[in-house]
């Protein structure tokens, strides 16, 4: 095989060809950063690049490692959204207030990364403190489809998709508020994994919406994903949301689900799908079918609802969280006669007009008067939507879903248009409403060139439900 096809293979295959002392680990990097080289200034997928501390830490490896007991990610290139911290690194949430901000600690994802043995290759783009659909709204430029460079990559976490789509590194992290690494994933043709609220720390997660925020693996296989999951999954005492319960690691097993019934929700196939995602998604539940115990109707009836409470909610939490960019202690300070002037005049030239948007709605969603009108009203909702994906999940396993109502659009066709913009996260947001977990995998048709992500949703601390679930319609990819 040719050196620079490296990238190319899964985390296990390379795993077991550096056991086996077929390549080094210099052979994975220097893949990946041809790679890099030759496809990043099209895309524009990385905010950060660590090539020679890359370079450096395999050939460390290559002098020193013991190959009896290698660590599941020991050498393998892993690049990480930049709202999660690395430390030493710049974590720029790809907005001008926080361009020069070095995080001072590792996000505890990252230490169990590094603790598995992977590199960091970079830090990725993505929308502005995480607010977008599409990665256009960074201060360091939009990010572009490697399918075709005239498209957006979905967001928020289009850096990460990207990069591993053209290979410039064999998976990445995300974060997932609404859809933002399941939309990315279902646009660039690769798997995405929401993990449930609680499973994975968000300790370094830089906050957009607190109750909603989850971290979760970008990558080109299931089994890939499922490897990342295995490894940042689990309680930490430095985030009290997390879940105080044991992992027990998901071995990837298609077979399982002749055991599942997989429910399909007719409230995710009417107005407002393409009707050519449409036919895609029948024809692989059709295809499924064959292999699973049962294929059922379920309803989700308040889903409906869902896109104008999760805004409601992210909007508010947003107002708060970003509370903190004042230019006081950290990120970009326009220096003023006035505190006051200082604030506003920092906070005008360091946020973009997304941001600030959502910031507004969200301080006016939570005033004196109006709290409980709109805040506490999507807050009703939104134990509503949970109830019934609870209920749905009496009666299946799985639920078998789009991940997004369209395919790719054209960079700059709905910047202009927020309401579309957001509608575009119609099937993704009721699955944080409601904490669960669910997963966007590739389809096995295309539609003019471009993939088709399939969501599989599955309920809280069921992982191993939706990813054998995703397991089985990647088979039939391949």
């Amino acid at each position: 095989m040719n050196k620079q096809d490296l990238s190319a293979l899964t985390i296990k295959t390379l795993h077991d060809k550096i056991k086996s002392k077929e390549i080094k680990f210099i052979d994975i990097i220097d893949s990946v950063i041809n790679h890099i080289k030759t496809d990043e200034q099209k895309i524009n997928g990385f905010i950060s690049i660590f090539e020679q501390e890359a370079i450096n830490q395999a050939r460390q490896l290559d002098q020193k490692v013991d190959y009896n007991n290698l660590p599941p990610l020991t050498g393998i290139p892993i690049a990480v959204k930049d709202n999660i911290c690395v430390k030493d690194k710049l974590t720029t949430c790809g907005s001008k207030i926080l361009s020069n901000f070095i995080s001072p600690y590792d996000a505890t994802a990252i230490a169990r990364l590094k603790n598995a043995g992977a590199i960091i290759i970079g830090k990725t783009n993505l929308d502005e403190f995480a607010m977008g659909s599409s990665t256009e709204t960074s201060y360091f430029g939009a990010t572009k489809n490697p399918i075709n460079n005239d498209y957006v990559t979905g967001g928020s976490s289009g850096g990460s998709a990207a990069v591993v789509k053209y290979q410039g590194a064999i998976s990445a992290l995300g974060s997932d508020t609404g859809g933002s690494v399941r939309h990315p994933a279902a646009f660039c043709g690769v798997v995405g994994l929401k993990p449930t609220y609680g499973r994975v720390s968000r300790y370094g997660l830089v906050a957009f919406a607190s109750s909603l925020d989850c971290i979760g693996p970008i990558g080109k296989s299931v089994k890939d994903v499922a490897t990342i999951f295995n490894i940042i999954a689990g309680y930490d005492p430095l985030d009290a949301t997390t879940i105080n319960k044991p992992v027990t690691p998901i071995s990837v097993d298609a077979g399982t689900i002749k055991n599942y019934t997989l429910g399909i929700p007719k409230q995710f196939f009417a107005q407002g799908l393409d009707t050519r995602i449409a036919k895609v998604i029948d024809n692989t539940i059709k295809n499924l079918s064959k292999k699973c115990k049962n294929v059922k109707e379920v309803s989700l009836p308040n889903t409906k609802y869902a896109v104008a409470t999760y805004y409601l909610i992210c909007m508010a939490e947003a107002s708060s969280n970003l509370a903190r960019y004042d230019g006081v202690k950290y990120g970009l300070r326009l220096d003023t006669k006035e505190l006051k002037e200082m604030y506003e005049k920092t906070r005008d030239q360091g946020l973009n007009t997304e941001v600030k948007r959502r910031i507004l709605i969200g301080t006016y969603g939570l005033s004196k008067g109006y709290y409980d009108e709109y805040y506490g009203t999507a807050q009703k909702a939104r134990n509503l939507i949970k109830q019934d994906f609870n209920n749905a999940f009496k009666e299946c396993d799985v639920i078998i879903t789009p991940t997004t109502p369209t395919l790719p659009f054209k960079i700059g066709e709905k910047i202009e248009d927020p309401l579309a913009m957001y509608l575009g996260d119609i099937f993704t947001t009721p699955a944080n409403l409601a904490g669960i977990t669910a997963i966007s995998v590739p389809a096995p048709e295309l539609i003019d060139n471009f993939p088709v992500g399939i969501q599989i949703t599955g309920p809280a601390m069921g992982e191993e439900y939706i990813i054998n679930s995703a397991q089985a319609i990647e088979e039939t990819v391949v």
